[in-house]
Formats: structure tokens, C-alpha cells, sequence
């Protein structure tokens, strides 16, 4: 059920518009610094072969944005972007540890002896990474400036921690990261090149101002939606903002706005399709949540998916929830062997029917987007047929302790360690723990 707190913006506008844990937040500070939030990738490792063909890389990065580090991990190795792969996108404000791979061999690592990067580790395989080849992430996370006393700190997170486990674990909600955490664009990008407008896609990705931005990289954007002048841009944006320089190169030789797309990683344009659909999933279980439904346990209507031997879930190979079928699905869940699911639409997951129709309907109407617009006829390289993912997830074991904020002040701050599954987002659990009290740093 939904509780009273309003989460802030722009987690709202975002689709997560509701706490699973009506209980008091601790509120604070996350990500101070990026030493304050380390991710480390539970990795499904190629196997090693010196005969490969693939070099798989085991590296440590700080403050780097993942397809921004890609592209200078190219440029460094000499290869192009589109021959280095990984599992999983990782947070920009963060140390993370997660492998990549290159299809290429006999590389100069060497130069790869970047700031905010580290080479823990080289071999060769016969099998390079796809998105989605790792099992999950586990986290160190540090909440800073919190403004309660130790006593009152231990019993909130306690509290807290001991709904979510009695819930059953926290909404499977996509994190404001996948939208820009700073910049929550990704999924207006989407939108507009699901409705086939590409130029308002390539704008929008330039120019729109959401959010918290500041700086140089925001005086560009307000300049350039007084002048539309992309060679007078290409001279006021910042070189660090290459993924606006390339699409503004472009167009300023007369480039079509298709053309400057395609000047973006593959791998950033499926983002934006990714985040429009993120968009809509959170605002399914939003709506789930509003209306009381259960996020684990199955009712007519509903999808389930099966749990892996490996202990993930796969996306495909979903159940649809009928009258003859239900006891065994709910019998299923019981047993940890599947979950609830709700939708990823795309081209081949269907029509919206029953509470998926209601509840998207309305948001993929108003925006002029139906099922068929996923096959993206002007894009098609980052068509997307859709997935289920599970509502909720389970809650991980979690270790915490509390301790000053810092040398001469009365504010507290706590340390949390945990693992969650791929796809699943630490911010959305530390989210029912700070509450709307928490603020990110930029």
C-alpha cells in the first residue's frame, strides 16, 4: 500500500512516486564522494583460452561515465567503441570494478594508464561480455550528514530494514541513473524517436535542461536554444561533453539529424529506448502499489517469470496468470522459484491488456506510442522487442554501522554493505531508508 510521504522531484516525475516502508527516513547525504558509493560486478567470467580472441579486462574506474570511459578505453587501445563490450552500465559518480571486453588481442595496455582507472586484471577468451552476462553488483555505500543522534539513527534503519524484510524486499523500481541523474533526458530522447522525430530526439539530447545541472555544459544548452547555431555551439561546449560535439559536428556540416544520431554509441542510442520503457515500468508499479495490489503474489491477469538455476531471472520465457493455472504460479512463488513480473513493452510483448491497458494506456496514448512504434522504422538498429521484469526485489542480507560525520561536527553517518541482482538499483533501497529527506551530490 502507498504511505504518506511524497518523495521529491524529480523521483516522481521519474515514476517513483511511492515508498514500500511507511516509517520514519534518516535522511542525509549520498554520494559526498564517489569513494562513498563502490560497486563491484558479481561476474559471469568468459573462460580463459590463449587462443582467443577476445581480451577480457577487469577494470577499476572513478567519476567516469560508462560509454564516455568506452570511448576513451578506444581511443587509448586503438580500436573502435563497438569492439569493446560489458555487462553491466555502472554509476558515473562511483568507484565501480567490472569487466569489459575487447575483440581484438595483443593490446597496448599500457595505455591505458588513465586518471580514474585501473587495470586489475588481462586475459584472453574466446568469448567476449553481452549486457546482461554477470549476476548482479554488490555495493559499499557510505550516507553522510545526517542530522539525528546515534540512538535515534540505529532505531530508524533498523526499523526500516525489518519492514522491507517482513514486505518481502522494495519496489524493483528503475533508478533516477537511468534516466541522467543530473540531467533526466535519456528517456525524452526515447520518446521522441519512438514517435519517429528524430531531430527532437537529437535537440532534446542537446539542449534540454532538467534537473540539476550547472556549469559550462548548462550555459551551452541555454545558448544554444536562444541561437540553433551547432558551429557556434561546437565552440561553446565544453570539450569534456564529446556525445553533444559529435552530433553538433554534424549538423554543422549540414548533416541530416539521422546522421547525427548515428554519431552516438549503439549501445547509448538502445539507452534511450531502454529508459523511455524504464519510464513506463515505474509508472505500472506505481500504479500497482496505489491500488493495493500484491508485488508477490500472482493474480489472473498477471505474468510471471521463472527463477534460473543460476538463481537470476531471465526477462523471457514469461508465464501469463489464468484461472486453471494460478494455483501452481502462486505455489511457484511461494517456493522462490518465480516472480511477479511487469512489463518492458516493446514490439513483440503484445498489446497492453487488462491492468497493464489501464495503466499504460493512457501515458502511451497521450505520447502517440503504441506497441508497432518499438520496431522503430527510421532507427531500427535499436528496435526493442520488450521483457518482463520482477516488481520486487528480495531483500539482501545488510550490513550497517553508524559513526560521526566527520571531526568536529554533531552529525552522524552510516555504512551499508549488500548485493542485489543485475538490473536491480542500490539508490532505490537506500531511498526507503533516507526518505525525502536525502540529497545526492552532483
Amino acid at each position: 500500500m502507498p504511505v504518506a510521504l511524497t518523495p521529491p522531484e524529480p523521483e516522481r516525475s521519474m515514476g517513483l512516486r511511492h515508498y514500500y516502508s511507511a516509517t520514519d527516513g534518516t535522511g542525509g547525504r549520498l554520494k559526498g564522494s564517489p569513494e562513498h558509493f563502490e560497486v563491484r560486478e558479481i561476474s559471469a567470467f568468459p573462460r580463459p583460452s590463449e587462443d582467443g580472441g577476445f581480451t577480457i579486462l577487469r577494470i577499476e574506474s572513478t567519476m567516469r561515465e560508462q560509454h564516455a570511459l568506452v570511448a576513451e578505453m578506444g581511443r587509448a587501445l586503438g580500436v573502435g567503441p563497438g569492439a569493446i563490450a560489458w555487462a553491466g552500465t555502472k554509476d558515473r559518480r562511483a568507484v565501480t570494478e567490472q569487466l569489459f571486453s575487447v575483440h581484438a588481442v595483443d593490446l597496448p595496455l599500457d595505455r591505458l594508464a588513465l586518471p580514474g582507472l585501473r587495470v586489475l586484471d588481462a586475459y584472453r577468451s574466446r568469448t567476449g561480455l553481452v549486457l546482461g552476462h554477470h549476476y548482479g553488483n554488490s555495493f559499499r555505500i557510505r550516507v553522510d550528514e545526517v542530522d539525528l543522534p546515534g540512538g535515534e539513527l540505529t532505531e530508524r534503519l533498523g526499523r526500516t530494514l525489518e519492514v522491507l524484510r517482513g514486505a518481502g524486499g522494495f519496489p524493483n523500481y528503475f533508478g533516477l541513473q537511468r534516466f541522467g541523474e543530473v540531467r533526466p533526458v535519456t528517456h525524452l530522447v526515447g520518446r521522441a524517436l519512438l514517435r519517429g522525430e528524430v531531430a527532437d530526439a537529437v535537440e532534446t539530447y542537446i539542449s534540454a535542461q532538467l534537473g540539476e545541472e550547472s556549469g559550462p555544459g548548462a550555459v551551452a544548452r541555454a545558448a544554444y536554444r536562444e541561437h540553433r547555431d551547432p558551429a557556434r555551439a561546437l565552440r561553446e561546449f565544453p570539450p569534456a561533453f564529446q556525445f553533444e560535439r559529435r552530433m553538433l559536428e554534424h549538423l554543422a556540416r549540414g548533416h541530416t539529424p539521422e546522421r547525427a544520431l548515428r554519431a552516438l554509441p549503439l549501445e547509448l542510442r538502445i539507452l534511450f529506448i531502454h529508459a523511455y520503457q524504464a519510464w513506463l515500468f515505474n509508472e505500472y508499479l506505481s500504479g500497482r502499489i496505489e491500488r493495493g495490489l500484491s508485488l508477490t503474489e500472482p493474480l489472473v491477469g498477471d505474468t510471471v517469470l521463472r527463477v534460473a538455476r543460476d538463481g537470476t531471472v531471465p526477462g523471457t520465457g514469461s508465464v501469463p496468470v489464468a484461472e486453471d493455472n494460478l494455483p501452481e504460479l502462486r505455489e511457484l512463488v511461494a517456493r522462490r522459484r518465480g516472480r511477479v513480473a511487469g512489463p518492458l513493452v516493446g514490439y513483440a510483448s503484445g498489446r497492453p491488456r487488462g491492468l497493464t491497458a489501464e495503466l499504460l494506456g493512457p501515458l502511451l496514448a497521450r505520447d502517440g506510442i503504441t506497441v508497432d512504434s518499438f520496431q522503430l522504422p527510421a532507427t531500427p538498429e535499436i528496435a526493442s522487442k520488450g521483457l518482463w521484469r520482477p516488481l520486487l526485489v528480495e531483500m539482501p542480507p545488510v550490513a550497517w554501522t553508524t559513526e560521526a560525520s566527520g571531526v568536529g561536527t554533531d552529525r552522524r553517518a552510516y555504512r551499508l554493505a549488500f548485493a542485489l541482482p543485475k538490473g536491480a538499483y542500490a539508490t532505490v533501497l537506500i531511498r526507503e531508508l533516507t526518505k525525502s529527506g536525502a540529497t545526492t551530490a552532483s
